[in-house]
C-alpha cells in the first residue's frame, strides 16, 4: 500500500488517467460520490484532491455540471488564494524547475522593511532575491525578507536545493497570509532579469505571512505579463 496521504494517491489516479488520455480535455471525469465510493474515503479527502487540482490547472468545475478536464494554459499559473513551492508547481506542469539565486545575506531592516515586518528599526532579518525558471526562462523574481527571530536557520539554507517556501512551510507553519496585486512597468535590471520585452507588464505580487500570530515574511513577487498568470476560484 502506498504511503501517500489518501488525497495524494487520488490526485495521482486522476493525473493518471487524464496523461493517459482516458480523461481528455473537455471531459467530465468521475464524479465525487464514485471516487469517495471507489477509494473508501471521506468525500472531504476526495474534495481536496481535486481541489488541488483545480488550483493547479487541470481542472475545472462547473456549476451543476461537474469536474472537467481543463485545457493547460500556455501560461505559466499560480493560485492567488494559495501559497505553493514553485518547484512543485512548474513540475506539476511537466516542465523543469530551475533557479538563480542572486542574492541570500543577513541585514538590517530599514524604515520601509521593519514596518512591513512588524519589528524595530535595524532589527536583524534575512534577505533572499531569486530567479526561479521554467524551462530555462524566467517566470518569477523572488525578493523575500525574513524575521531573523522566527526562523534562524534560514539563512543556512542553500535555495539551489529548497525554495524558500518549502523551507518556511515545514519549518514556521503558515496559518495566515496577505496578498495584493498590482500591474506594474518594472524598471531596467528586473526587466532584464525576467527577460521582458521594453514596456512590458509585470505582475507584482505583495506577500506577507504568518506563522500563528508571528509575522514570518514579507516578500515582493514579480512576474513577466506576457508568461504568467495569476488565478482565484471561490466556491459560494
Amino acid at each position: 500500500m502506498s504511503a501517500e496521504p489518501l488525497y495524494i494517491q487520488i490526485k495521482q489516479y486522476i493525473e493518471q488517467k487524464i496523461d493517459q488520455g482516458h480523461w481528455p480535455v473537455g471531459q467530465r471525469i468521475s464524479t465525487e460520490m464514485e471516487l469517495t465510493e471507489q477509494f473508501s474515503v471521506s468525500r472531504m479527502t476526495v474534495n481536496k484532491a481535486i481541489r488541488d487540482l483545480v488550483g493547479d490547472g487541470k481542472l475545472e468545475r462547473r456549476p451543476r455540471l461537474g469536474t472537467f478536464v481543463k485545457k493547460q494554459s500556455e501560461k505559466a499559473e499560480s493560485p492567488l488564494l494559495d501559497t505553493r513551492n514553485i518547484a512543485k508547481e512548474v513540475a506539476s506542469r511537466g516542465k523543469t524547475y530551475s533557479c538563480d539565486v542572486i542574492k541570500h545575506l543577513a541585514t538590517k531592516a530599514d524604515q520601509n522593511i521593519a514596518t512591513k515586518l512588524g519589528v524595530m528599526l535595524g532589527s536583524s532579518v534575512y534577505y533572499s532575491e531569486i530567479l526561479h525558471k521554467e524551462n530555462d526562462l524566467p517566470i518569477q523574481l523572488e525578493c523575500r525578507w525574513v524575521n531573523a527571530k522566527f526562523a534562524p536557520d534560514y539563512y543556512k539554507q542553500d535555495f539551489s536545493k529548497v525554495t524558500p517556501n518549502e523551507y518556511l512551510t515545514l519549518n514556521c507553519p503558515m496559518t495566515a497570509v496577505e496578498h495584493t496585486v498590482e500591474a506594474i512597468i518594472c524598471n531596467d535590471e528586473i526587466g532584464q532579469r525576467l527577460e521582458m520585452t521594453t514596456k512590458e507588464p509585470c505582475l507584482l505580487l505583495h506577500r506577507r505571512t504568518w506563522s500563528d500570530d508571528r509575522l514570518i515574511s514579507t516578500a515582493l513577487l514579480y512576474h513577466p505579463g506576457s508568461r504568467y498568470q495569476l488565478s482565484s476560484k471561490v466556491t459560494l
